[in-house]
């Protein structure tokens, strides 16, 4: 991932630097399980605990071998005597860089967790504080019914938290490791060298691995980064709609001395908004590539390595990057509740025709006749941009079966809100 798009704790989780750390953590893991077991002498194993490595050399080391997994061997063993030859015993790379990897994505996963534990908290406060904040609901862009800006939010909160489930259960996924050998049989390295080692590590076992730890594990936990940035998207995308000029009910926060546009200086753009919206698009491919990534041949082959290589940081980094910018946004977002109010009026009062209709139908009407009558007045206040009550007032099928008075008591937005406080006590929010 760019510089523009990393923050420095997630970055430093995919550094080359903790990647051959975490290598050395899962060898020298399992040189101490192999001097449980009497096959490394202990003052060996004491040696190895201090073994190093070198980046630079590793690098030049590649140039020659073009393998990172020895050249990091031989940079490891330069750091030690003849007690090198116990390193990577019985082992194939695999074993350390899938284990390692593993290591490394229960960390992102933990950062992750961190931040939509925050962005979490910046939703749920904004829909308390806006829970009685009238809104107009829309579908297919178009007015609709009223609704509450905080009853929109709550629906985020719900999902937020849904994903806060699924990442922890893809973090579970993943937070396996494999000490099998070549091809996963145990020929050169027993199960219960693999079972102590990652005991120690603090991960479960991959109960059969192939050379590899299965790359379904992998694809669940892009798709559910994937997922999140998803619901990311969708509410970045509400938050552009009610930004645009004609609608203005939100904005996200501008700062001072910001620009909107290098031409424009009136721009109020949702740029940020609008980047959350385009790094989804990033997560959605990174998970179409890991699920690629899964048919690997036989015990294994190394197609998946080079896509894994790009995907997997970029795919924590720029979802970390997106929690952050999310949660900022939610705490500043400018809300107009005035102009929300407008936008309602701007309809004539139709969003109160389902209101009508029921109340024909409960005169005794059938639904069809009722739908037409109602519909056929909405049409003429469209139309002519007249009040939806007063067109009633002309219609004789209408006033015949509702009085004025019950008419009146129809067009009532207190109407829509009136089990807002039992919605919000499903989610715990009062």
């Amino acid at each position: 991932m760019i510089p523009r798009y990393s923050r420095p704790e997630m970055a430093a989780i995919w550094s080359d630097e903790r990647k051959y750390a975490s290598w050395l953590e899962v060898e020298i893991a399992v040189c101490e399980a192999w001097g449980d077991h009497g096959a490394i002498p202990a003052d060996a194993v004491e040696k190895i605990r201090k073994a190093s490595f070198d980046v630079e050399r590793i690098a030049e080391y590649e140039v020659v071998q073009h393998h990172d997994f020895n050249s990091f061997l031989a940079s490891v063993a330069d750091s030690l005597g003849d007690e090198s030859r116990f390193v990577h015993l019985g082992l194939t790379s695999y074993d350390a860089e899938d284990t390692a990897l593993s290591l490394r994505l229960v960390a992102a996963a933990e950062l992750l967790e961190r931040g939509l534990a925050n962005a979490l908290e910046a939703v749920e406060k904004r829909a308390v504080e806006h829970k009685d904040t009238l809104c107009m609901g829309r579908s297919h862009g178009i007015h609709a019914e009223p609704t509450t800006f905080g009853l929109k939010l709550a629906g985020w909160v719900d999902e937020l938290r849904r994903n806060a489930q699924r990442l922890a259960d893809a973090k579970a996924g993943i937070a396996v490791g494999k000490v099998s050998g070549p091809v996963g049989t145990h020929a050169s390295v027993p199960p219960e060298v693999e079972e102590a080692v990652c005991e120690r590590l603090g991960l479960g076992v991959d109960a059969i691995s192939t050379q590899v730890i299965s790359r379904d594990r992998h694809a669940h936990f892009v798709a559910t980064l994937a997922t999140l940035a998803s619901s990311l998207d969708r509410f970045a995308t509400e938050l552009r709609h009610l930004q645009r000029t004609e609608v203005l009910e939100t904005e996200e926060p501008f700062g001072e001395g910001q620009a909107g546009s290098s031409s424009m200086p009136h721009k109020r753009n949702p740029e940020k908004l609008e980047r959350i919206c385009g790094m989804a698009r990033l997560l959605r491919g990174y998970a179409q590539s890991a699920f690629e990534n899964v048919a690997l041949w036989h015990e294994r082959d190394i197609s998946h390595s080079s896509v894994e290589r790009v995907i997997l940081p970029d795919a924590c980094l720029a979802l970390d990057y997106m929690l952050d910018m999310f949660a900022m946004i939610m705490r500043g977002l400018l809300v107009y509740p005035d102009r929300m109010r407008e936008n309602m009026e701007d309809s004539y009062g139709l969003p109160f025709s389902q209101r009508v209709l029921l109340a024909l139908i409960d005169t005794g009407m059938k639904r069809q006749d009722a739908y037409k009558i109602v519909q056929r007045n909405a049409m003429v206040s469209w139309k002519e941009r007249r009040a939806f009550r007063e067109v009633l007032d002309a219609d004789g099928d209408v006033t015949s079966r509702l009085p004025a008075a019950e008419l009146d008591g129809l067009f009532d937005y207190a109407y829509y809100t009136r089990y807002v406080d039992e919605s919000f006590r499903r989610l715990n929010l009062l």
